[in-house]
């Protein structure tokens, strides 16, 4: 067969598979398929984002910091300082510093972080407490409420249709905000489970649920001063909803904004964790090895002392070490003196009625000692401990007299 022949019997071929396959390609539907990979790194480090990216598409100039160290300048434009993240670890010096900063000008807003402790008179929130501001729960004031109404005495009047039903309040669990000028209010959803009081009246304006104020607002020198129960309304999962962002920028506008968080960075065990798993296990491994070679006992066990082997002798040593930790050296020296006291009664008649001069001299006749170190044996000691070789030779004086007598 020809190179020709080949050629054409190749191309029949490809024509008839052409044939078979085209009904299948008539069949063929095309479409698109969006796969949801979830929240960047960026969003999943910083709950805050997308408030920041609907700030600056605003205009509104946005910059995050993780510390209080450095406060924004009042002097040329009017700050924002939005305290966000967790405040456990503010200092009294920083809370001053930054009501220093608001009543020079600028604009605060933090999240109230403690309930109110009525039997302590304080919060534990320093910048509440500051400023004055109490937290509660809201089914706390929903159980005083009830058993106020069930402590009142009422009488019972038939209800007309007229009144027998009352109309309740749309959306109950959402914040409402009234804004000069607007009839109907904005709705945001702040946690219904908090609420603010504010005893001293400071505040100039708030925002209310049906059963709980979530926003004060008061004036504080020449700044503003925004306390808010939660901040959730603004993460990234929450922004999107309801009136939360208008209120985000209502709250902001016409300033430059700095958000205080605490973004999470990926330490250096996670990154080598990510990068070089294989390397760690290596590594732990080979640190378990070391570790159990090292420990490795070297030569035999010792056997363990038999009970049968201590002797007397060892039981006195450790009852007069006990004695010693336990009472002292005084003790211990003052029951020697008086052993030898009671023997020398025994063998003198009439010891007691000596002076103790006599009663030295009687002693050292009966003991063959010279009166010096039967003094030096007796006489009393400081209350200071003494020195280890003092009290030696002290114990030898007087075990000296008593194996005389």
């Amino acid at each position: 067969m020809n190179r020709r022949a080949q050629v054409g019997i190749v191309l029949l071929a490809l024509v008839i598979i052409g044939a078979f396959s085209l009904p299948l390609f008539q069949r063929l539907e095309h479409y698109q398929e969006v796969v949801d990979q979830g929240p960047s790194p960026e969003a999943r480090a910083n709950p805050y984002l997308a408030a920041q990216h609907f700030l600056q598409l605003r205009s509104i100039p946005v910059s995050v910091i993780e510390t209080l160290h450095g406060l924004p300048d009042n002097r040329q434009r009017t700050q924002s300082l939005m305290l966000l993240d967790t405040r456990e670890d503010m200092t009294p010096a920083e809370v001053e510093r930054v009501l220093a900063w608001a009543r020079s000008g600028g604009r605060l807003l933090f999240v109230a972080e403690q309930l109110w402790d009525d039997k302590k008179g304080r919060s534990g929130d320093l910048l509440l407490d500051q400023l004055q501001i109490h937290q509660f729960l809201t089914q706390g004031l929903r159980d005083q409420e009830r058993r106020r109404e069930m402590n009142m005495i009422k009488p019972v009047i038939p209800l007309s249709p007229t009144f027998a039903s009352t109309p309740q309040t749309p959306w109950p669990e959402l914040t409402r905000l009234y804004v000069q000028n607007e009839t109907d209010p904005a709705y945001m959803s702040f946690d219904p489970e908090f609420h603010l009081d504010d005893p001293q009246d400071h505040a100039q304006s708030w925002a209310n649920s049906a059963d709980a104020t979530h926003m004060l607002q008061m004036i504080y020198g020449k700044g503003l001063i925004t306390v808010v129960t939660d901040a959730n309304l603004w993460k990234n999962r929450s922004i999107g909803k309801y009136d939360n962002a208008w209120l985000l920028w209502y709250l902001t506008q016409d300033t430059d904004v700095t958000l205080l968080l605490r973004t999470e960075h990926a330490d250096l065990f996670s990154l080598l964790n990510k990068h070089f798993p294989l390397a760690l296990t290596s590594l732990t491994l080979l640190t378990m090895l070391t570790l159990w070679r090292v420990g490795m006992r070297e030569g035999p066990l010792q056997p363990a002392p038999e009970r049968a082997r201590r002797q007397l002798s060892e039981h006195l040593r450790a009852s007069a070490d006990f004695l010693l930790r336990r009472r002292g050296q005084q003790l211990l020296l003052r029951t020697l003196q008086t052993d030898i006291l009671r023997r020398a009664r025994q063998r003198h008649p009439g010891f007691d009625g000596l002076v103790v001069a006599e009663q030295w001299q009687a002693l050292a006749r009966l003991t063959r000692q010279p009166v010096s170190a039967v003094g030096q044996a007796l006489r009393p000691r400081p209350s200071e401990r003494l020195s280890r070789s003092e009290f030696t030779r002290q114990v030898a004086y007087l075990q000296t007299l008593r194996n005389a007598l």
